[in-house]
């Protein structure tokens, strides 16, 4: 399995005003501006963080999921949450031949921990032998800052603060995650049984 971002998050997206307001940074001076590109580089940073702890996607992003082979001929569990929509769902040979698959065949099933793509009726289509199927879908709470959730939005301003007040410190956070951004994230967390299976 691997999971290709294909579209990225626009700066202009990012809270970098209000990153500025936490760390009350001062305003109103000829250099005002000028460390907004290290914040918004701590800001992506903690954003990575947390979607990778959570497998929660913040802000709206579009993914391509390639497999060899479905998790089940019944069920394919998509790897990030929550799923607004896949686009499209490719099979292709051995020799590199794409073929589309009809959306009468599957459907998305939606879900803000463990959306699947699953088969309308009988099983998912069959990957060609040697070859691969591409899923192609949009994931995230919304395209802007204000549609993501409160407790990962705050779980991400703490963590972006603590990379900018301990930037000159590397190592200082190597135990894992602060206090407070593990305990606001805990509730998003996807708990895996049995090796992840279709759920």
């Amino acid at each position: 399995m691997m999971l290709i971002e294909q579209t990225a998050v626009p700066d202009g997206v990012l809270p970098v005003a209000r990153l500025k307001e936490h760390l009350r940074l001062g305003s109103g001076f000829g250099e005002e501006g000028l460390q907004d590109g290290l914040l918004a580089s701590f800001l992506r940073a903690a954003m990575t963080t947390i979607e990778g702890r959570t497998g929660k996607v913040l802000l709206a992003r579009r993914y391509l999921l390639v497999l060899d082979d479905w998790r089940t001929d019944e069920a394919q569990a998509l790897p990030v949450a929550p799923v607004a929509e896949v686009v499209s769902v490719v099979r292709v040979d051995g020799q590199d031949r794409a073929t589309s698959v009809s959306p009468s065949l599957w459907r998305l099933v939606r879900d803000l921990h463990r959306p699947k793509l699953m088969p309308r009726v009988g099983l998912l289509p069959a990957v060609p032998e040697g070859g691969r199927v591409e899923v192609l879908f949009d994931a995230g709470f919304g395209e802007s800052w204000a549609e993501v959730p409160p407790d990962l939005a705050q779980a991400v301003m703490l963590l972006a603060a603590d990379y900018y007040e301990n930037r000159y410190e590397p190592g200082l956070s190597a135990a894992g995650l602060p206090r407070q951004v593990a305990g606001l994230i805990e509730r998003w967390r996807t708990v895996r049984l049995l090796g992840g299976g279709v759920a």
